[in-house]
């Protein structure tokens, strides 16, 4: 599997639906909207962005089984797997708020391998594959240096339905918030994760997550030097729904807070 160069193919495709998805948001009516669930939209947009998605990554690798934030299409594949949200940020695409990204990943069995966020706003085209580093528009990025907490500007995500961590979230929140330079909700996931790898953000904590959301950044943070884990130190990001990645040397500090807010035990 020559990964550079399906990294390429998959850049490629990223951006003809960024194109597709910014053309729509200049004529979007927000009477298209459909709910999924309390505060959980959709739009025409994101099923027809994901079918040309997925149209475009069944000839790449017609034997890959996927998992679509849409359930536009239903397939496994035996070893290759796409992880594919295609329009992270669909309440800011909706409110004609201005971040929202297109998100790729692709996992070799259980491991993730290639990564591609695509915000369409800025054009700006993160990538990454194992082994490769981590790229914006063809540019090495690397996360930040700094140091301690609080030298560091921090993002977050605020669930919209599932409240039930919303106590401890919040400690969390106020504690971090009297301690850094900033924290930071730009509504979604996938960008806050690019941003972690470019140095942008020092770090990103969020729970109520899914796979889609997250897949693809984590490559991009990993390839870029930094640390990715759950809220406890572990590797079960999918199957608990939460999130944290740094810059890999604020990463202690950060969990000691969540770890004691949440009532984990470190793994």
């Amino acid at each position: 599997m020559d990964l550079s160069a399906l990294t390429a193919s998959v850049i490629t495709l990223s951006k003809e639906v960024g194109e597709f998805i910014r053309q729509e948001a200049l004529v979007f009516n927000r009477q298209d909207i459909e709910f999924k669930g309390l505060n959980d939209l959709v739009s025409y947009v994101d099923k027809t962005a994901e079918e040309k998605i997925v149209s475009g990554l069944l000839e790449l690798l017609p034997d890959a089984g996927f998992i679509t934030e849409e359930k536009t299409i239903n397939k496994q594949g035996d070893l290759y797997t796409w992880i594919i949200d295609p329009l992270d940020g669909t309440t800011n695409f909706i409110h004609g708020i201005p971040t929202f990204s297109v998100s790729i990943a692709l996992q070799y069995q259980e491991e993730l391998v290639l990564g591609v966020v695509y915000e369409i706003n800025r054009d700006e085209c993160f990538s990454a594959f194992k082994g490769g580093g981590a790229f914006l528009n063809g540019e090495l990025i690397r996360v930040s240096e700094a140091r301690k907490i609080a030298d560091t500007l921090l993002a977050t995500g605020f669930p919209y339905y599932n409240f039930e961590k919303q106590e401890p979230y919040l400690e969390v929140f106020k504690e971090l918030m009297k301690s850094c330079h900033g924290l930071r909700r730009i509504g979604s996931a996938a960008v806050d994760l690019a941003y972690v790898a470019a140095g942008r953000f020092d770090g990103y904590f969020e729970y109520n997550l899914n796979s889609y959301d997250i897949a693809a950044g984590i490559v991009l943070v990993k390839e870029a030097g930094g640390d990715v884990s759950d809220f406890s130190g572990g590797n079960a990001m999918f199957k608990k729904r939460e999130i944290l990645a740094t810059n890999g040397m604020i990463t202690d500090e950060i969990l000691e807070v969540i770890i004691r807010h949440f009532k984990y035990d470190k793994n």
